[in-house]
């Protein structure tokens, strides 16, 4: 595939009868807990005229139970559902690109219980310090992500250990997903769409998708970077493929594997796939950052998929199929602000070509 022209994939197999209905139990956990809200969508009018839609949409979640992405969503539940198992557990252990490291790392202090959060030797030094300031031990492996995840699985079956694992087959990680179910049935509370485009890594967050859009009605876009596109590869091949992940910007979707938990659920639900470069990424959130969004790589990546889908001759499959036309409205998953500063401010100072179709004439 080439470096700067994204990928777009029809999913043949797309079956939404056949996917489960999500979990709401997680729902009535979330609203209890302190400091809770909603996070905000934000409708982006210029864009949707600029690309004949009749709305685009944002769910912001930049700020979600203060931290910095939604993946204490998934966190906090799987913690609450484990512990009712375990309740003897005193040290909680992930791994983690970034986030759900954080989000463990910040349940757990909140729970009185020490954490161990694993994380691939290429995660940026701003991430595995925000764990660390929330109390946990980082350890650092020499290796990409699914190295860490192999150490952090031989943790947690440590005397006293509990792994709160987002990938996998084992209990929390099927509760991460129910846990991000929220978001979705928030979303679509404020606002309406029918077609939604979510980020997608090892698949956990875009299962929940897959389950609210084929219970909903809604139809369903995974994005990912081309360079780690293990949800596309195993869409093609019709099983779980593994893929080489040479590294991408978008360190949330650095991901060579899909989840075992996720997997039934991308299968039959999923609509298709779109993959995206790092610098179409980083277009996106320099385009949203004049919007006054200040959103990361692997949030952005949503709005340069559907810039894509939206003008690559390539995408017309798809795009007929996901029915993007002038009466469309879109809603775009924002997963995360800004988790590493320093890589944010080089990403607004930095020159590259103009996503929008005049500038690319």
């Amino acid at each position: 595939m080439s470096p700067t022209v994204p990928g777009f994939l029809v999913n043949a197999s797309v079956r939404p009868e056949a996917v489960p209905d999500p979990s709401t139990d997680a729902g009535a956990f979330h609203v209890r807990l302190p400091g809770w809200a909603e996070t905000r969508v934000v409708q982006l009018d210029g864009i949707a005229a600029e690309l004949g839609l009749a709305a685009v949409a944002l769910k912001d979640e930049s700020d979600r139970l203060g931290l910095p992405a939604f993946k204490v969503l998934g966190a906090s539940w799987a913690i609450e559902r484990a512990l009712r198992d375990a309740p003897d557990t005193r040290t909680l252990v992930a791994a983690s690109a970034g986030n759900h490291g954080r989000a463990v790392a910040r349940v757990a202090a909140s729970r009185g219980l020490a954490c161990r959060v694993f994380v691939p030797v290429r995660s940026a030094a701003a991430r595995r310090e925000a764990i660390a300031a929330e109390g946990a031990d980082v350890i650092v492996v020499d290796g990409p992500y699914e190295v860490a995840v192999a150490r952090a699985a031989a943790a947690g079956r440590e005397p006293g250990a509990l792994e709160i694992a987002d990938v996998g087959d084992s209990g929390p990680a099927h509760w991460v997903i129910d846990g991000y179910h929220t978001l979705f049935a928030e979303a679509a509370a404020q606002a309406g769409f029918g077609t939604l485009l979510v980020p997608a890594g090892v698949g956990s967050l875009a299962a929940a998708a897959a389950r609210f859009g084929a219970l909903a009605g809604r139809r369903v876009i995974a994005v990912e970077p081309e360079t780690a596109a293990c949800v596309t590869a195993s869409l093609a091949a019709g099983a779980p493929t593994a893929v080489a992940a040479p590294g991408t910007s978008m360190a949330g979707m650095d991901c060579a594997e899909v989840s075992p938990a996720a997997w039934p659920s991308l299968r039959d639900g999923l609509l298709g796939t779109v993959t995206v470069s790092d610098e179409d990424s980083a277009a996106a959130m320099r385009e949203l950052a004049a919007l006054g969004l200040a959103i990361g790589d692997c949030g952005a990546a949503t709005l340069a998929a559907l810039r894509a889908l939206m003008i690559e001759p390539a995408g017309a499959e798809l795009r007929e199929a996901a029915e993007l036309g002038p009466r469309a409205r879109v809603l775009l998953v924002a997963t995360e602000g800004v988790t590493d500063p320093g890589a944010y401010a080089r990403t607004m100072s930095a020159k590259w070509p103009d996503p929008r179709p005049s500038a690319i004439g």
